[in-house]
């Protein structure tokens, strides 16, 4: 699995039609219904703002796409074909349309929709998945310097902190790194945020 590591955007002119084609990293719907509502106001005046959105969850997979409009599966259903093919992840893609005058045919937007979809993804910064995992820990003041160095060697971080008689810690790091933290510090409590 893959996701994408920052926002990409390309422009592409298809038959006097201009296509404008978005890439986001998201974690969850509230952040795609974010973008989407960004961009209806950024761009009032287009005649289709198309979209498809996959999204990893504790449960599985959350996948959604919209034609906006245009004939049914002619153009957010080859968006999210090429999410799916390339195993794309907490990611959403747009294009957005402003029809140019000479329509397309079922076909042509087939091929002019997906087309966008693949050259924003080739040309987006994308990374291998890595799944995350928290916890929870209380350490004492000496050992938070340790803790920290080990963090950064197994790229983690420190969440949230507490100070107290105790430091409560949250921490995040990748989840093939939790047993070597344990080992250094076995009440690590592993929870879900």
């Amino acid at each position: 699995m893959y996701c994408v590591k920052s926002q990409h955007t390309i422009e592409d002119n298809i038959k006097k039609s201009r296509f404008i084609g978005m890439i986001f990293p998201c974690k969850d719907e509230q952040s795609i219904t974010r973008h989407l509502k960004n961009l209806h106001s950024q761009y009032p005046d287009a005649t289709h703002i198309v979209y498809a959105y996959r999204l990893k969850t504790p449960q599985g997979f959350v996948y959604r796409f919209h034609d906006a409009g245009e004939p049914s599966g002619t153009a957010g259903k080859p968006i999210f074909q090429h999410l799916e093919g390339k195993d794309l992840i907490d990611v959403l893609l747009v294009v957005v349309r402003y029809f140019g005058g000479i329509k397309l045919g079922a076909g042509g937007l087939t091929r002019a929709y997906g087309n966008v979809a693949k050259r924003v993804i080739d040309e987006a910064d994308i990374e291998p998945f890595i799944e995350m995992a928290s916890g929870r820990l209380a350490v004492t003041y000496s050992q938070l310097q340790p803790l920290e160095y080990l963090l950064k060697k197994l790229n983690g971080r420190i969440v949230a902190q507490q100070f107290a008689e105790q430091i409560n810690l949250v921490l995040e790091l990748p989840a093939e790194h939790l047993s070597t933290l344990r080992q250094s510090f076995p009440l690590l409590e592993i929870i879900c945020l």
